[in-house]
């Protein structure tokens, strides 16, 4: 099935097929051609399927409000429904995407059907590590890194080589073929893109950071059920997120959540693992 691309309202990206909507929210540092496998297979599975670039990726540039806290991602997830009428839909959110997947589901009410995600979990389990548990502090180091004003310096030298051996790191053993690599670096070299990007970690951590009160709401925030029947996906080698975080995300989702773990695949899972990845969307989207 071929890809083309995607232009609706405001949103830009790609997409594939045609039938009952899918969404596919990218994370950090990637785009929507991240999800080609995806794209693809859904849309042979009669699904269409739309991979948006994330706000401040695309070729519109920063937006206008300047937001990129969490809750302005779901909402653009939700006017992205809007855009393509469609009253319902299934969704699925990898790193970043996964964050904007959750806060769709507290703010969509019914409209999504199933929620998928993959390499970040839901709950508290995350910023708890931040707080006490030396491994994920280790995994998570970019964070801090983040909030200086030299980073975007830093992440942009020698050809954007940091976003190169952040994939390595999150995802060992696994190489982004080159030219999709090559295709990454063009999406960041936009104008605006990299200072965007940067501005996720900026706009949910720097509060936490000054004020460690701020992490415990935070958690507090994320212990809200949610109302959809969920699948998460999670790479057995994720140099990232550890895999021990998904332990207990079953008990804020009272629909119930299936839980699998890949071997064999990093934080990248689904760039890694397509077949296996693409078989349990299917199976779960039906």
């Amino acid at each position: 099935m071929q890809i083309r691309e995607l232009s609706v309202g405001p949103f830009r990206g790609l997409e594939a097929g045609s039938g009952p909507v899918v969404v596919l929210l990218h994370g950090f540092p990637d785009h929507p051609r991240t999800f080609r496998h995806q794209l693809r297979a859904l849309a042979d599975a009669g699904f269409r399927a739309v991979a948006p670039f994330m706000r401040g990726y695309g070729p519109g540039g920063p937006p206008a409000d300047g937001r990129y806290d969490v809750a302005a991602l779901g909402e653009d997830a939700v006017a992205l429904l809007d855009a393509l009428d469609a009253r319902e839909a299934c969704i699925f959110g990898h790193d970043w995407g996964a964050m904007a997947a959750y806060f769709t589901a507290l703010s969509a009410g019914g409209r999504l059907r199933r929620l998928a995600t993959a390499a970040v979990p839901y709950g508290p389990s995350f910023m708890r590590a931040l707080a006490n548990d030396y491994a994920q502090q280790k995994r998570s180091w970019y964070m801090v890194f983040f909030q200086h004003a030299f980073a975007e310096q830093a992440v942009a030298a020698n050809d954007f080589a940091f976003i190169e051996r952040l994939w390595r790191d999150w995802s060992p053993g696994y190489t982004l073929p080159p030219d999709e690599m090559a295709a990454l670096k063009e999406t960041f070299r936009r104008p605006g893109v990299l200072a965007a990007a940067l501005g996720y970690y900026r706009a949910t951590m720097a509060t936490v950071f000054d004020d460690p009160a701020q992490a415990e709401a935070m958690s507090a925030g994320l212990t809200i059920p949610l109302d959809v029947p969920g699948l998460m996906i999670h790479g057995a080698d994720d140099g990232c997120i550890g895999v021990e975080l998904v332990a207990g995300m079953d008990a804020y989702f009272p629909r119930g959540l299936r839980t699998e773990v890949i071997a064999n695949a990093g934080h990248f899972v689904h760039q890694e693992q397509p077949a296996a990845v693409n078989s349990l969307l299917i199976e779960f989207f039906r």
